[in-house]
């Protein structure tokens, strides 16, 4: 068994980002609820509520991690598939939420999703396109797979447009972050790839032209938390062919 690498760079090889996010994955919710002060699960109420799942919905929940975000859309009744890269978030979310009524899980990658065109009524990724060696065609691959009329939720991190916030929020991503996780996480330098990957990402404006380019339309976005995480949102034109 080759070792895992301990954490990504920004040239985002796929087995690089999938074998570091393997080494943090039992100890990924609880840290990431730490670093964020408390702040994730308020950004996951603002997912959920965007995708705004209900009974008989067939929902993606794409770079779902151990599944926590796909849980809260299944207990609505909605039918959710929540789909991760790494194989080690897969089998920490089997063994966490597998037996789930109308959740499922399973391996994929963004840029060669292994589902049908047009299968999904609502996809939904959160925190994970920036890890995706090309993201424009992560964005492309979502359309494929979602319904004519259908929806696209993004949550990502983004940029505080807020000049004096955006420098407290780069002071403490460059020193307090750190150091908290040598304490609370199960593999300290993946998170510097965080920051790493933080600052490399666009910011809310691009990103959403990114979407656009890709055949979404209706792009919209809102900032969370003062714009240190941004909230996508956009529809898959009605009629659309793809394929």
């Amino acid at each position: 068994m080759t070792d895992q690498p301990n954490r990504a760079d920004l040239g985002k090889d796929p087995s690089r980002v999938s074998g570091m996010f393997d080494t943090v994955a039992t100890r990924y919710d609880t840290t990431n609820t730490v670093l964020s002060l408390g702040n994730d699960q308020l950004w996951r109420i603002a997912t959920t509520r965007a995708v705004d799942p209900r009974p008989g919905m067939s929902i993606l929940d794409l770079a779902a991690g151990t599944g926590a975000s796909s849980v809260a859309l299944a207990r609505s009744g909605a039918r959710v598939t929540a789909a991760d890269f790494s194989p080690g978030m897969i089998a920490e979310g089997r063994r966490r939420h597998g037996g789930i009524p109308n959740l499922s899980f399973t391996q994929a990658d963004a840029t060669a999703l292994p589902f049908g065109d047009d299968e999904f009524d609502v996809v939904t990724m959160s925190f994970g396109l920036r890890n995706v060696i090309d993201p424009k065609k992560a964005l492309a691959e979502l359309l494929r797979v979602t319904k004519p009329g259908g929806r696209l939720v993004v949550c990502e991190f983004s940029h505080p447009p807020q000049p004096a916030f955006a420098k407290l929020y780069g002071f403490y991503n460059e020193r307090v972050l750190p150091l908290v996780a040598r304490v609370v996480s199960s593999n300290a330098d993946a998170y510097q790839y965080l920051n790493e990957s933080i600052k490399d990402w666009p910011d809310q404006r691009t990103l959403s032209a990114w979407i656009r380019q890709a055949g979404w339309s209706a792009v919209a976005h809102r900032n969370l938390s003062f714009g240190i995480v941004a909230l996508h949102r956009a529809v898959k034109p009605a009629g659309r062919l793809d394929g």
